[in-house]
């Protein structure tokens, strides 16, 4: 579970597989990370296409535009709930097969613009004020690869670490989609309607899970099941446009998501001394600070050693682990959530955005050797997709695809 490289956040029951209203509303709702905050913020600005605004509304009412060179769902600031949802292609032929995905990225691009535009048409999210919905559409490894798109040569599936337990009915995919909004109302309808846009052009229902964060005041660190505060520092925009973003051709503006589902044993984590789950994570849990430091954003001191020639943040310590001193500075855009499919399934939704996915390969191979957090963490889910380049008005998603 990479936390700290951002410097920034299984279920018994069977996996949803169809995006009807009442399925949405039953769905719950690598690696400590929310990613919130204001180097959020910061990735957010200046490549949006501005919607028109209504006079006298207040800025933050306004709706968060579709168009842009960068997708919504990566550069806006994180909101408070998600959901995501898997779709696969049909397996005819190539032709075939690049015609249905055309026809699917279309549907999309239409339906995500419309219900995030000031005036949605759905009486559902009307008579509210704007949806502030954003969206991300990314594209899995192996229809990349079977119908020739023009994607990063990067992508590519994750390999399987030790501990995994990975459910394949709630994993991977051929199409990702996230969705993002204040409420859960907005996000059960939108849902739905990208479940039917999408079923009508062709794609069928894999498998969607819903996230949330807690509830946190603007400007702090919100924190995880465990407690822990979760995602400190994301990268600022001269990191991110080193680590997260393509930079040239037709990928620029595109950046590839990690999606790992790790279930989380609450109580057992809950039931070790305070003293000893701050050595496990390597920050003091009531307020954040690294063990090494004074303050909660301090960069950790992996190298400062106690009198007795021990290290002050333990050598299994998971922020120490997931340091980005250890991959030549490398960082990740951590934009992970919460998720409760139950007392008995409960975790941490852990989504990271990236240039290169063999950055999280190397952290994780770390963690999953030495990690102190291990016997409280199982990964159940992995997907890898693709997050396209942003569309500008008139254009869809994905028009980079087909060089």
């Amino acid at each position: 579970m990479p936390t700290e490289q951002g410097n920034a956040q299984e279920s018994s029951r069977p996996a949803a597989t169809g995006f009807g209203r009442r399925r949405a509303l039953l769905a719950g709702g690598a690696v400590l990370a929310a990613g919130i905050g204001a180097a959020a913020d910061e990735l957010a600005r200046g490549d949006r296409t501005p919607a028109p605004a209504t006079a006298g509304a207040p800025p933050a009412e306004t709706a968060i535009p579709f168009h842009g060179a960068r997708q919504a769902g990566v550069t806006a600031p994180q909101q408070p709930a998600t959901h995501l949802l898997s779709f696969d292609l049909p397996h005819t032929s190539v032709a075939d097969d690049r015609k249905t995905l055309r026809g699917v990225l279309g549907a999309l691009t239409r339906t995500l613009a419309t219900a995030a535009s000031a005036t949605p048409p759905d009486p559902r999210i009307q008579g509210g004020g704007p949806t502030r919905l954003t969206s991300l559409v990314g594209i899995g490894p192996a229809p990349a690869t079977r119908l020739g798109l023009d994607v990063p040569a990067s992508l590519g599936e994750l390999p399987v670490f030790p501990g995994d337990r990975l459910d394949p009915h709630r994993s991977n995919g051929d199409l990702l989609v996230q969705l993002c909004a204040a409420d859960r109302w907005t996000l059960t309808v939108v849902a739905e309607l990208v479940g039917t846009a999408a079923q009508s052009a062709g794609a069928r229902p894999r498998w969607t899970q819903s996230g949330f964060l807690p509830r946190t005041t603007p400007g702090t660190t919100p924190r995880n099941l465990f407690g822990s505060k979760d995602g400190i520092a994301n990268p600022d925009r001269a990191a991110a446009e080193r680590w997260v973003w393509d930079p040239t051709g037709a990928h620029r503006n595109g950046t590839v998501l990690v999606y790992r589902r790790i279930h989380m044993d609450v109580a057992g984590f809950a039931a070790l001394p305070e003293d000893e789950r701050d050595r496990v994570i390597g920050r003091r849990a009531h307020d954040g600070v690294p063990l090494s430091g004074t303050a909660e954003h301090d960069e950790p001191d992996i190298y400062a050693k106690n009198p007795d020639g021990s290290y002050v943040i333990p050598a299994t310590a998971h922020v120490r682990l997931a340091n980005p001193r250890f991959d030549g500075g490398a960082r990740m855009l951590r934009r992970s959530y919460s998720y409760d499919d139950g007392p008995a399934d409960r975790g941490l939704l852990f989504c990271a955005f990236m240039r290169d996915p063999a950055q999280f390969t190397r952290v994780q191979d770390r963690l999953a050797a030495r990690d102190a957090l291990n016997p409280f963490l199982q990964h159940r889910a992995s997907a890898v997709a693709y997050v396209l380049p942003g569309a500008a008005p008139g254009t869809t998603l994905g028009e980079q695809l087909w060089a």
